[in-house]
């Protein structure tokens, strides 16, 4: 099968599937609260967040520009142009559910998109050909897989502060 079809079925599948359990889990919790973000964020926020922007968003757009645009390797925009695809639809979601609805479904839009970017990147090692033009891509493949998993890593952290979860003061037992 023709790898950009595949890709595009994959794909597919996957954002139906996030879309339709984000759907369902909104309808069995819609009786919860509204939910908003804590506030204040914290202060490392900031700088993870323009990590987040530059490292996952700006440098893979440069590459794509220069290697898939400009010196015209498509496994490059094979591989990329999905990532940009599914980091979009991502976006879009988190906005509805957080936005729009102002449901508690928000804190899940990550758990399911994190983990299929990480896939995505490295399936998409497989892809290039390994020509030493493209090493920087894969380097590149390699930073975001690590970005991903940290970022996926401290969304978790987070869990306790996004559901406000009471910290319990240590008490001594007599």
């Amino acid at each position: 099968m023709n790898s950009n079809l595949y890709l595009f079925i994959e794909n597919l599948v996957f954002f139906l599937l996030a879309t339709a359990f984000t759907v369902v889990v909104g309808w069995a919790w819609r009786h919860l609260k509204p939910f908003t973000l804590p506030q204040p964020l914290p202060g490392w926020y900031k700088i993870w967040f323009g990590t987040i922007q530059i490292v996952g968003i700006v440098i893979p757009l440069l590459a794509m520009f220069l290697w898939g645009v400009w010196w015209r390797y498509s496994s490059v925009l094979t591989v990329l142009i999905p990532y940009f695809v599914m980091l979009g639809l991502q976006i879009l979601s988190e906005i509805l559910t957080l936005r729009q609805f102002r449901t508690v479904v928000w804190v899940m839009v990550p758990y399911l998109y994190l983990p299929y970017r990480v896939w995505q990147l490295y399936e998409g090692l497989k892809f290039l050909s390994p020509e030493t033009d493209l090493i920087w891509i894969r380097y590149l493949l390699i930073v975001e897989i690590v970005l991903w998993s940290g970022n996926y890593a401290l969304d978790l952290a987070q869990l306790p502060r996004l559901f406000r979860w009471e910290i319990q003061e240590n008490k001594e037992i007599s």
